[in-house]
């Protein structure tokens, strides 16, 4: 029997109406016309229409829309309609009220951005396919016709994510991934800095709660110590702005628990080796009759005055700010304690634009002609809905490339400056001048010296596009972009020639499959698909059949690949001959679960008997016992272990997220898998020994192979070493760094 819970209304409805009384103060206190009516009259309706409905937490389900609300009008400072939206944006979705009914109520404005965040059930492009990319896909669709709606939808994941304990882990684990994938990327892309730092931090809390409490304690730990740094390095700066009649505001930054375990696992290095923790923030507001960007650099000069820069470290996005609209002056400067801190300077509105993004860049853009970043985004955007994938996923791939967080600068022969993101190639600028340009590129000359398609541009490089009317593009040419706008432009254009091959590529399959008896109709298995695409080492059925139908695939010798089927690349174990025992018969059986058998609420337990028998270890991030893992169910429902942390499995939470399972190493793991330790350090005679007796006579741990390099007095191994759980190479790890002359030790991943 389980308990009945009871709610007392009367305490419910206090609540409701303090958390109004909060949105309406938030809304009274932006600069947009006052329409308090309106929003009165959209509370009303959706108070009553979720009247009696509770969220998982317990709490009544208004609370929600009107949560949403407060960061749409505090958060992100968007006026009467999006908070109207916001109110509204489930009731469509939640209850019999429907689109047409907004409209006749609230009219055709608010109706449109309802029906662009109402979820969607199911996709268009058939039940195997991802529905979160195809739901992202419609939503997009609707953004291109307003803003707005995908502005509200970040304030939406925001709020889910802010009460996202309540879930179940598998839950959890999937809205989480999204958020990492998907959303902070396009909170940062819009400009808004704050909820995208807020959304990487609580999808780092869901993914790794262990790893995320320990920085925060660590954090914690030494917060007395650097605020004493910031008021020491601070007062100086303070006194001389003063002086100079600056009104301004001066704060401390410190750097995001997502931020700092990103760096940590960027650069192999723990907490303790992360320097730049603590930045300074100031924002001025400026003398009407000075230019506002020479007020920053006169900033920055009294700056420099007091503390040496770095020579390397200025970030300059005042003339050309990034992509998202962001403006300011990075300096780096060496602080008090022999430290190296970053000061942020930013005017008013820069400072505004920073923290709510497009709201507060379209607000100030009245007063500006020119195509900004942010228009030239959204224009790609478009770009890429007005010719479709196919595939929901390819689409949600191809829109992710356009999230890029690092920009160059690049010059046209004219002089014109052009943004690019980190890594684009020659050919990507073609396609960024014009798609004709692009189809008829044959190289490219950088700073007056000829380069190829593939050239990797740097930032201050002038780029002049050679073309020819006789060229044509290739594939291959897939193989020199990284731009959405590329990328998509030759895609289209393969489009239709792949779509012949693939087919040519099929019909030779199922030909060669009957001549060798493997079938007897013209229907693939899944199973000879799975064995076809691991032997020939590829992603996709489609990469299959296309290099089928171009021969780069012969099919030689099918029955030979496909008969085997027991055997399955894994990663790679030992047992130790102690641990054999028992009737060797028994690793002959097999056990086949179907779907009905895996029940998605439950943890799964992995033990060595069920790794061999129903489950896989995933190749591309090869996780061991200890390691914080996610299963995936995959193929004839065999679950597919991954680390969390694995960017494949990032890609899968984002896109299948259906697909989750919660899995845990049980505790009587007797497999043996291959770690791998860097060890840098300072060159000396018996390094290498000293290690290698470290591990194999101290910590008894074997070996399975050393790869060592010196390079002018510095000394680098690679060892390959068999553990069962990964606190043998924390073990490990500890005591190699002992050793005299060891500087770093890291675990790796291949």
């Amino acid at each position: 029997m389980t308990d009945k819970i009871e709610y007392n209304e009367e305490a419910d409805d206090i609540l409701i109406e303090r958390e109004y009384k909060l949105l309406i103060e938030d809304y009274l206190a932006s600069p947009h016309r006052k329409k308090v009516e309106k929003i009165e009259k959209a509370y009303q309706f959706a108070k009553a229409a979720h009247k009696g409905i509770r969220r998982r937490s317990g709490e009544p389900y208004i609370l929600h829309p009107l949560a949403v609300s407060r960061i749409i009008a505090k958060e992100i400072g968007l006026g009467s309609t999006s908070i109207c939206a916001a109110l509204l944006h489930d009731v469509v979705e939640d209850t019999d009220y429907t689109v047409e009914d907004i409209d006749n109520l609230f009219g055709s404005k608010i109706a449109q951005i309802v029906d662009g965040l109402t979820k969607i059930s199911g996709g268009v492009f058939g039940e195997n396919v991802s529905g979160q990319a195809e739901n992202f896909r419609k939503l997009l669709l609707t953004m291109s016709e307003d803003i707005r709606v995908i502005l509200i939808k970040i304030a939406d994941r925001l709020h889910n994510m802010r009460t996202l304990g309540s879930m179940p882990p598998a839950k959890q684990y999937k809205i989480a991934g999204e958020t990492e994938y998907i959303y902070a990327p396009l909170a940062h892309r819009l400009g808004l800095f704050s909820i995208k730092t807020e959304l990487e931090d609580l999808s780092f809390k869901y993914n790794f709660p262990s790893s995320y409490d320990e920085i925060q304690k660590k954090l914690e730990a030494k917060h007395v110590e650097r605020m004493e740094l910031y008021d020491k390095f601070s007062l100086p700066i303070v006194n001389k702005l003063n002086g100079m009649g600056y009104k301004f505001n001066i704060r401390a930054r410190i750097k995001s628990v997502y931020s700092i375990w990103n760096k940590m696992q960027m650069k192999k290095i723990p907490f303790e080796e992360i320097y730049d923790i603590l930045a300074v923030r100031i924002v001025f507001e400026p003398n009407p009759n000075v230019d506002e960007k020479e007020q920053c650099w006169m900033i920055y000069s009294t700056i420099t005055s007091i503390y040496i820069p770095h020579p390397e470290r200025l970030r300059n996005w005042l003339n050309t700010p990034k992509a998202n609209g962001y403006e300011a002056l990075h300096v780096t400067v060496m602080g008090p304690n022999g430290q190296w801190i970053e000061v942020q300077i930013r005017s008013t509105r820069m400072d505004e634009i920073a923290e709510k993004g497009l709201a507060a860049h379209w607000r100030y853009k009245q007063n500006q002609n020119s195509e900004s970043e942010l228009d030239k985004w959204l224009s790609t955007i478009n770009d890429i809905l007005k010719n479709p994938s196919p595939n929901a996923m390819d689409f949600l791939d191809t829109f992710k490339l356009t999230l890029y967080a690092t920009e160059i600068f690049v010059f046209t022969p004219k002089g014109e400056i052009k943004t690019m993101p980190a890594g684009a190639t020659a050919l990507d600028f073609a396609f960024e001048i014009h798609s004709e340009l692009g189809m008829h590129c044959i190289g490219a000359k950088v700073n007056n010296k000829l380069v190829p398609l593939s050239y990797e541009l740097q930032s201050g490089d002038q780029i002049e596009i050679l073309t020819s009317k006789q060229q044509t593009p290739v594939q291959e040419w897939l193989n020199y972009v990284t731009t959405a706008r590329a990328k998509d432009k030759l895609s289209g254009l393969f489009k239709h020639e792949d779509k012949a091959t693939r087919t040519k590529g099929e019909e030779i399959l199922i030909e060669a499959l009957i001549k060798s008896n493997l079938i007897e109709t013209r229907v693939i298995p899944n199973d000879i698909i799975a064995i076809l695409l691991e032997h020939y080492q590829l992603n996709s059925f489609d990469d299959l059949l296309y290099k089928i139908g171009n021969s780069i695939i012969l099919l030689e010798n099918l029955e030979s690949i496909i008969k085997p089927k027991n055997k399955r690349k894994t990663i790679r174990y030992w047992y130790p001959r102690f641990f054999v025992s028992g009737d060797n018969n028994d690793k002959n059986k097999s056990v086949k679960k179907n779907s009905s058998q895996i029940k998605k609420e439950e943890t799964i337990q992995l033990t060595d008997e069920i790794l061999n028998r129903e489950h896989t270890i995933a190749p591309c991030c090869k996780p061991i016992p200890g390691d914080e893992i996610i299963g995936f169910i995959g193929k004839n429902n065999q679950i597919v272990v991954h680390k969390r942390d694995c960017k494949e499995a990032l890609k899968i939470k984002s896109q299948q997220g259906s697909s989750i399972v919660t899995a845990e190493w049980a505790n009587t793991q007797q497999k043996y898998y291959t770690g791998i330790l860097e060890i840098q350090g300072i060159d000396r005679k018996k390094m290498l020994l000293d290690i290698l007796s470290e591990i194999s006579e101290k910590m008894e741990a074997n070996i399975e192979k050393v790869i060592v390099n010196t390079n002018d007095g510095i000394f680098t191994a690679k060892i390959y070493i068999y553990v069962n759980h990964v606190n043998n190479l924390k073990q490990l790890y500890n005591q190699i760094k002992k050793i005299k002359g060891v500087q770093k030790v890291a675990r790796l991943e291949e």
